[in-house]
This record gives C-alpha cells, structure tokens and sequence, in this order.
C-alpha cells in the first residue's frame, strides 16, 4: 500500500467524484482509477461501487477504509506538529473558516497579533457562509470555523467568543424608530430586505413563519445573504432588514443607518469557534483561538460584530 493511495482514496471518497478529487490532487482521473483499482487488488474487496454515470457510493469495506484513512492522515499531520514543537519550532499549517462579516470586521485584528507571534505558520483563511463553515467542519477540511450557535448541531465542539442579538436596520428618521416596542405586524408593513428562501436564517424563518400562520400579507423587496449588502440598500431606503449584531459594538461608524433591538421576538445567540470533538489542536493553532477569544471587543464606535 502506498502513501499516495491512502490520500488518492480520501480524496475520491469525501469528494464523490474522480473528477473532483483529480482537480484537488492535480492528477488524472485515470492515475486516480488505478490506484483505487491496485488498492481494492491488494485488499481484496470492492471500495467503491458506480451509481448510474457519475455518482460513487461506498462499500461496507470502503466505509472502514475511509475511517483508516482519516486516521492515518490526521495521525500524519499530528506527528509533523510534534516534530516541528520538538525542535522548538511552532510550524504548520492553520486552517479556518468563516462567513464574509465577520472576516471583514473581526478578524483582522487577531489575526494580525497571531502572525506576529507564529510568523511560521502557513495559514488558509477561507470566506464561508455558515452553512459552508459547518459543512467543512463535519469534514474534517479546516481546523475549526466561526458560526452562530443556534446552527451548530450538538455532535460538534463549541467554544463560545461573542453574545449577538438581532436587530432591525432602517435607514434614520424611519416612522418604525418612534414606535417603541416593534411589532412583527409593523415591520410587515414595510419592503423587507432577506436572506434567499432556504437559507439558515432566524430572522426570515420567524418572521414569514408567522405572517404566513396569521394569513397577513408582505413584501419582499430584496433577497439578499449577505449583510454588508442588505445595509447598503437599507441605506438606500430600498426596505427595512434584520443584522445580528454585538450591542455593546454598535453605532455604525460613517453609516446611516438605525438600529432597532428585536430581543423580544429573537432570542440572543452567540458567535462561536466550532470544531470536531475528535479534533485535537496543536499548541499554535490552539492559540489562535485564545487570541481570538481572550482580545478584548473594539472600542464604541467600531464596526459591530456582525455575522
């Protein structure tokens, strides 16, 4: 059995498909082929079965090669971890995801005093939904990512960084500033800036959820799943649209926009760092987290902490 096989195999099985997994090794689908072919001769058992033209599915035996297989690799990266902190060296490679806000407002700064302090370490930061984060996770294909708790299914790690509340965003002077308690009835009055129909959001799910159970009519003006987008339009007076933010991080800076707490229809959630609970980081990755967590929050007036 060669190295290369086992990273061959892992590959194709996590990725579902020959082509993929030739694009992610830049290898040929028919290098990738034989040496799946070679590994199934030498284990005497069928790894892989065809599903129509283009879809793979794994055996019973393909399913307790892959274990072997995420074993082996993830041994293999831990062994290089501990030669290199032997040495005296804190060398690796750190690999986090996270959605687009929160790369943009709250990253930069941690990441900044991580590089000082690792400057070996090679990094991969990726820009994420939040969906797209927990799915890498599950993975295994990044060492941990950011996303908001009430996503995160209960078999991942949790380690919590920051409280978030929803609140609505209008652009200043809106007739909704003045009227104290939001209702969902009042907000429905107005062009609604949301998050496509299917994606994981709070705010759309509840509000839709009741308008449609109290048969009370709404329009979407904007379907939007990025934040930094709807507040544009917000700003613009295109419609009104719901941003989960730090509290103690607001106002805006430069921004003309108001914020209006909605605590009484969402509950707070918090931003968190999530992991596989079989996932062991090594110190230097394990202190990109402290970094992350333990720095205190910008001062008033910063960008708020939106996710």
């Amino acid at each position: 059995m060669e190295w290369q096989q086992i990273i061959s195999f892992h590959q194709v099985a996590r990725l579902g498909s020959f082509t993929r997994a030739a694009e992610a090794t830049f290898r040929t689908q028919s290098a990738l082929s034989q040496q799946i072919k070679a590994l199934e001769e030498e284990l005497d058992c069928q790894l892989l079965e065809r599903i129509g033209k283009r879809k793979l599915r794994l055996t019973a035996a393909g399913e307790k090669f892959l274990r072997f297989a995420q074993g082996t690799l993830e041994g293999y990266g831990r062994l290089k971890e501990e030669l290199s902190e032997a040495k005296g060296m804190q060398k690796g490679f750190l690999k986090i995801a996270a959605p687009f806000t929160t790369l943009y407002h709250l990253f930069r700064e941690p990441l900044q005093a991580y590089m000082e302090q690792f400057p070996q370490v090679q990094l991969s930061i990726l820009d994420r939904s939040q969906p797209q984060v927990i799915d890498l996770v599950k993975a295994g294909d990044i060492d941990f990512g950011l996303a908001l708790e009430s996503l995160i299914p209960k078999n991942l790690h949790i380690r919590r960084w920051k409280k978030v509340e929803t609140f609505l965003m209008v652009p200043p002077g809106h007739p909704l500033t003045a009227a104290g308690k939001v209702t969902i009835q009042e907000i429905s009055q107005y062009p609604l800036i949301l998050p496509p129909k299917g994606y994981k959001s709070a705010g759309r799910a509840t509000l839709e959820g009741f308008l449609n159970k109290q048969g009370i009519d709404h329009h979407v003006v904007m379907e939007s799943s990025n934040v930094e987008l709807s507040s544009l339009y917000v700003e613009l007076g295109l419609g009104v649209s719901f941003a989960t933010v730090a509290p103690d991080l607001l106002p805006l800076t430069g921004r003309k926009l108001s914020f209006i707490p909605l605590s009484r229809l969402f509950k707070p959630d918090y931003l968190a760092v999530v992991m596989r609970r079989d996932k062991i980081l090594a110190p230097y990755k394990e202190a990109f987290v402290t970094i992350l967590i333990d720095k205190p929050p910008a001062a008033s007036g910063q960008q708020p902490d939106k996710v």
